[in-house]
C-alpha cells in the first residue's frame, strides 16, 4: 500500500514536470500588465507599444532552483495589425530551455468613435525552442547507467505555434488561447515524454468602480492540459488607485488545481491538490511600470517554506494621444 501511494505521488510529480517544459510556463506574471506573454492576440491591442522584462526566482537558498527570465515587445504596425516578439530563458536544475516567439495579430474595431473601445483580436505566435539536459554531473557517484552518457549535454530544438482570440469591450475583456498546437516529438527525454504539449487557456475579467477613487478588477484564468486533462483555475482581484505621480495598484491571486496526489502521514493516507497564493504590488509612473509578485505554496507537502519571487519592469512607447473612455488598464 505504501509503495502504491509513493508511486501515485511520483506519477503526479513527473506529469507536472513533463508538461511544464512546453515553452514559457504560465505563472502569475500576466497580471503585471503582461497578457501578451500568454495570449498572442494581445500583440498591439493596447494604445501603446509595450516592453516587458520579467525575472523569476524560486526557493532562495536552494542550489539549482528554478528560474525564468523573459523580455517581450509588442505594438501596432498598422491600423489593424500588431506584432510582437518574446525571448525567454528557463532553467530548472539539469533542465533548461531557451526560445523565441514571433507574433502577428489582427484587430477588428467595431467602435463608434476613437474613444469607444469595442475590439475583436486574433493572434498567432510561431516559436523556436531549444530544450537542454545537462548529464555531465549525473555520474559523480561512480555508478553506471546504460541510459545515461554522463559526459554530454543533450540538446534538441523544436518548432511550435500558439493561436488565440481576444475581445475587449469597454470595461470587459475575454481571451482564449491554444498553446503548442502542433504535436512535436522531442528526443531529449526518451519515450517518457508525449509529443502532445497542447494547452488551453481562457481568461475573463471586468473592471468597475470610480476612476477618481479606486478601481477593482476581478478576473479568472482557466488552464487545461489536453494530454493529461490536468486543470487549474486562477481567481484574481486587483485594485487601482490614481495618485499625483501615476497609478498605484495591487492585488491577490489564488491558484487551485483540480487534480491531486496521495501521500502517507502518521494517521494514514491523505490527498493534496496544488494551491498557492500570490500577492502583487505595482506602480505606474509616466510611461514606466514596476511590479513585484510573491507566490507561496499552501499544503502539508511541499519542497520547502520558501516562495517564488518575481519582478517585472515595463516601458510604454509610441502611445496614442487619445485614450479610450473606459476602465481598461491593459488597453489604456
Amino acid at each position: 500500500m505504501y509503495f502504491k501511494i509513493k508511486f501515485l505521488t511520483f506519477l503526479f510529480l513527473v506529469s507536472s514536470y513533463a508538461y511544464s517544459q512546453e515553452g514559457i510556463a504560465v505563472y502569475s506574471d500576466y497580471l503585471s500588465d503582461n497578457y501578451y506573454l500568454i495570449h498572442p492576440s494581445m500583440a498591439g491591442a493596447a494604445n501603446c507599444a509595450k516592453i516587458r522584462l520579467t525575472a523569476r526566482k524560486q526557493w532562495f537558498g536552494q542550489e539549482d532552483a528554478p528560474e525564468l527570465q523573459t523580455i517581450s515587445f509588442n505594438g501596432r504596425v498598422s491600423e489593424k495589425a500588431g506584432a510582437g516578439i518574446i525571448l525567454f530563458n528557463d532553467k530548472n536544475g539539469y533542465h533548461s530551455q531557451k526560445g523565441v516567439k514571433l507574433t502577428y495579430a489582427y484587430h477588428l474595431m467595431f467602435s463608434r468613435d476613437e474613444i469607444d473601445l469595442n475590439q475583436l483580436s486574433f493572434g498567432i505566435s510561431a516559436g523556436l525552442i531549444q530544450s537542454q539536459l545537462d548529464e555531465t554531473s549525473f555520474m559523480q557517484s561512480g555508478a553506471w547507467d546504460p541510459l545515461i552518457d554522463g559526459t554530454i549535454v543533450q540538446k534538441d530544438s523544436y518548432f511550435n505555434v500558439d493561436f488565440g482570440a481576444s475581445y475587449n469591450y469597454l470595461d470587459f475583456y475575454a481571451h482564449g488561447t491554444v498553446k503548442n498546437v502542433i504535436e512535436t516529438r522531442r528526443d531529449i527525454y526518451s519515450e517518457y515524454e508525449s509529443d502532445n504539449l497542447r494547452k488551453y487557456l481562457l481568461s475573463v475579467g471586468y473592471i468597475f468602480g470610480d476612476r477618481d477613487r479606486v478601481l477593482f478588477e476581478p478576473s479568472v484564468l482557466f488552464q487545461l492540459v489536453e494530454k493529461t486533462q490536468e486543470k487549474t483555475l486562477d481567481v484574481n482581484l486587483k485594485a487601482y488607485k490614481n495618485m499625483d505621480f501615476g497609478t498605484l495598484w495591487g492585488g491577490l491571486s489564488y491558484r487551485r488545481s483540480f487534480d491531486g496526489a496521495q501521500y502517507s502521514n502518521n494517521s494514514g493516507v491523505s490527498s493534496q491538490k496544488l494551491q498557492y497564493f500570490t500577492p502583487i504590488i505595482g506602480v505606474n509612473y509616466n510611461n514606466f511600470m514596476f511590479a513585484y509578485t510573491y507566490s507561496h505554496v499552501s499544503g502539508a507537502v511541499k519542497f520547502d517554506n520558501g516562495g517564488y519571487h518575481q519582478i517585472t519592469l515595463g516601458i510604454n512607447l509610441f502611445c496614442k494621444p487619445v485614450k479610450y473612455d473606459c476602465n481598461c488598464p491593459a488597453i489604456n
